[in-house]
């Protein structure tokens, strides 16, 4: 039985996953060389990792040799394509790995932009002592649109900054303290009309793709920020374009104030597109979920997993309809958000 490797991975990790399951033959290939992974995918049983490139699901599905995909991303668009959401294999996602350091981005690039930074760091350059307006997220009225692991995490790093925190979900329970509204996803107008801040945390699938287009945007408080840290197809680049256009012309009819953009859509974003020129907007190249030991975390999910899996025990962050992209929190299907830390006592 083979289990093929696709993330970066060290001498320690190897053996970490060597005896967690003794016996199994490990491959491993380059998560950016998509030719290898689809050719080696065609020899695993089970697999970790992403490949940044789509590969021939459709032909490793009709094999029938894998049995089960254990992602090291959060967002699962890279491999559940209707092939693997139609067949029996397994998939169990990172949602929550990168929980932290998404939050910690999407701080440094909301406050950036609310503080005026960009503005603050040319006139840095031209050596200037000119002070610009900035604005506050301090009492501001922040709506978080999906609220997974990231979209909680991202709560809990706001409550301090005595924030009013309003949150939509396709399952909108467990509402914690410190947020005053959860509400369904069919709620969302209602979040939006309220927000001066809105962060996207969505999964991309079918019903997310292109959910923010010029009608939704219309629909966002007159000045309010948007932010998106999930993925870039989940904002229509074009109409985000426009609407970014207008407020730095100071049309009336403007709605959003700016943008911060962690992902975009193409990615990367061609040196010509107009999307750069916008005087509103901070983008950086997807590196929300960068952090020093992150394949440290992807081996020890991957670890309890097998553990798990060998055990017939209930996986971690398993995705009971694979059509949503994401686990659904229940008591049947553990979360990492939820074990994490009893896990590492």
């Amino acid at each position: 039985m083979n289990l093929l490797l696709c993330y970066p991975v060290n001498e320690r990790h190897v053996e970490r996953v060597r005896q967690a399951w003794e016996g199994i033959r490990l491959i491993f290939a380059d998560q950016n060389n998509r030719e290898e992974s689809e050719r080696k995918l065609f020899d695993a049983d089970y697999f970790c990792g992403h490949v940044k490139q789509m590969v021939d699901w459709k032909s490793i599905v009709r094999q029938g040799r894998l049995q089960w995909i254990q992602s090291s991303a959060a967002g699962m668009d890279h491999c559940l394509v209707p092939a693997v959401i139609e067949s029996n294999i397994l998939v169990t996602s990172a949602s929550g790995l990168l929980a932290d350091q998404v939050a910690e981005h999407t701080m440094a690039l909301t406050l950036g932009w609310l503080r005026n930074l960009p503005a603050f760091l040319d006139a840095q350059k031209k050596k200037e002592f000119i002070r610009r307006p900035t604005r506050d997220l301090t009492r501001a009225t922040v709506g978080i649109v999906g609220f997974g692991g990231n979209g909680r995490r991202l709560a809990q790093t706001l409550a301090p900054f005595h924030t009013r925190i309003l949150a939509t979900d396709m399952f909108p329970e467990d509402k914690p303290p410190y947020v005053a509204e959860l509400w369904a996803a069919d709620r969302l107008d209602d979040l939006l009309a309220e927000s001066d801040v809105v962060l996207l945390n969505l999964p991309l699938n079918d019903s997310t793709r292109k959910l923010f287009n010029a009608e939704t945007i219309a629909k966002m408080k007159r000045g309010s920020l948007l932010v998106n840290m999930a993925r870039g197809p989940i904002v229509d680049t074009d109409a985000l374009t426009n609407a970014l256009n207008a407020a730095a012309a100071g049309n009336a009819d403007a709605t959003i104030a700016g943008a911060v953009l962690d992902v975009a859509d193409p990615e990367p974003l061609p040196a010509d597109h107009p999307l750069w020129n916008c005087p509103n907007v901070i983008i950086t190249p997807h590196v929300g979920g960068q952090f020093r030991w992150r394949n440290d975390d992807v081996t020890d999910l991957l670890c309890e997993n097998i553990r798990r899996f060998r055990a017939g025990e209930p996986l971690i962050n398993l995705l009971t309809d694979k059509k949503l992209g994401f686990p659904i929190r229940s008591k049947e299907t553990p979360l990492w958000i939820d074990v994490k830390d009893a896990l590492r006592r």
